[in-house]
């Protein structure tokens, strides 16, 4: 129901002839003649009628304002207003009364859990602990024949079964063993051993991609540092223990690694490693005989050599990679795990004590410009050196073993 509207008070006057001026009385008025009285119109107004005393003339009319009573119209209006909201307010009662009220909207609040963080897997890197600096003097264990087929060891090489029947064929290898050999030979001083010399630079080309899951590493497999002169020289102080009659040969070398490795159970490997940020193979610790390779073999001062198919490559940890901490990614295991380096601090450095069956700790690494906790090999000064067995599941290199 619309709300009745409120007339508004009308103001206005009935107005008699404008200016009319009285008519004067005679000084001498003539007796009152009796008239019959007019009627007295109805309307808003009452009309006052002067009769003529004696000359006859027109009629004088005096208009008289109505009396208005202000408050009583302000009570009446006033009312009318509450009773007109009374009505509207009824009439929006019975509207809805009957109207089925909407349920009450229920608002779940989803409250998501919190990601599990990452497991951690492997053995952990503490690195407020002092590892020490165990060689600092250079005296290195000589880890000769340290293999196994049957399982993973710390400190030794879970070799694959076939890899295995070669590394007694005696082929290949340093001739006779150095001077640096010591305590029985049973150690080694690397301070001691000598290189092959020269400084011959090489035009690298190396690449290292990721998309989605895979890491791609092509290179050409010649260093980013200066090499020695292969086939040692017969003038080089080398050639007296290793006359390695190899040269270094430009290979095509492509790594299609995982890029988010999968973390199980050790599996044995073959005669390479992984492959270097320098752009060189790295194999494992022994040459074609079985025996240490860093202990035997002469290599130049960058610690790396030729196989007999010119192709370059590291056993041990190379010299000419400065920066050796335990953050800092080097190389890729052939399972797509990082190798990394062995220092903590300075004077702090990590061993192959320290570390699991395949050589490697969990920690927190600097992976592809992102600080990320995860498994990862590191290379040391003693044997194994690198990669003991694999954690993931390792491609076929594209290389050979040497």
């Amino acid at each position: 129901m619309d709300e009745p509207e409120t007339p508004a008070p009308d103001d206005s006057e009935p107005v008699g002839p404008a200016d009319e001026k009285p008519e004067e009385k005679p000084e001498n008025p003539e007796p009152e003649q009796p008239l019959t009285p007019s009627p007295v119109p109805t309307g808003p107004s009452t009309i006052k009628i002067d009769l003529p005393s004696a000359t006859p003339s027109k009629p004088r009319v005096t208009v008289m304002k109505p009396k208005r009573n202000w408050k009583k119209i302000l009570l009446v209006i006033l009312a009318l207003a509450a009773i007109a909201g009374l009505c509207y307010g009824a009439w929006k009662l019975g509207k809805h009364s009957n109207t089925p009220k909407p349920a009450a909207t229920v608002r779940k609040t989803v409250t998501s859990k919190p990601k599990a963080a990452a497991k951690v897997q492997g053995l952990q890197l503490d690195p407020s602990k002092d590892y020490g600096n165990k060689y600092a003097d250079g005296l290195l264990p000589v880890g000769d024949g340290k293999y196994s087929t049957s399982a993973p060891a710390a400190g030794t090489v879970y070799a694959c079964s076939q890899y295995a029947q070669n590394l007694t064929s005696g082929q290949g290898g340093a001739q006779s063993r150095g001077l640096w050999f010591t305590d029985n030979n049973t150690e080694y001083d690397v301070n001691k051993k000598v290189h092959v010399n020269g400084s011959v630079m090489w035009q690298a080309s190396f690449s290292n991609n990721v998309s989605d899951a895979t890491r791609t590493i092509v290179t050409n497999d010649l260093p980013n540092h200066p090499t020695g002169v292969f086939p040692v020289a017969a003038s080089d102080a080398a050639y007296a223990y290793d006359r390695n009659p190899n040269s270094i040969k430009g290979q095509t070398l492509s790594y299609s690694l995982p890029s988010n490795p999968t973390y199980g159970n050790p599996n044995c490997m073959g005669g390479q490693s992984g492959i270097m940020l320098t752009g060189v193979a790295l194999f494992n610790a022994f040459d074609a005989g079985g025996r240490d390779a860093g202990a035997w073999e002469v290599q130049d001062a960058c610690s790396g050599h030729p196989q007999k198919d010119g192709e370059y490559h590291y056993h041990t940890l190379s010299a000419c990679i400065k920066d050796t901490n335990v953050r800092t990614v080097i190389g890729y295991a052939l399972d797509g795990f990082p190798i990394t380096g062995p220092q903590v601090a300075p004077g702090n450095i990590l061993t192959t004590s320290d570390l699991d069956e395949c050589h490697g700790i969990t920690s927190q690494i600097n992976l592809d410009g992102k600080l990320t906790t995860m498994y990862h090999y590191v290379m040391t000064q003693d044997f194994p050196y690198s990669v003991s067995c694999f954690r993931g599941q390792a491609i076929q290199p594209p290389g050979l073993p040497g």
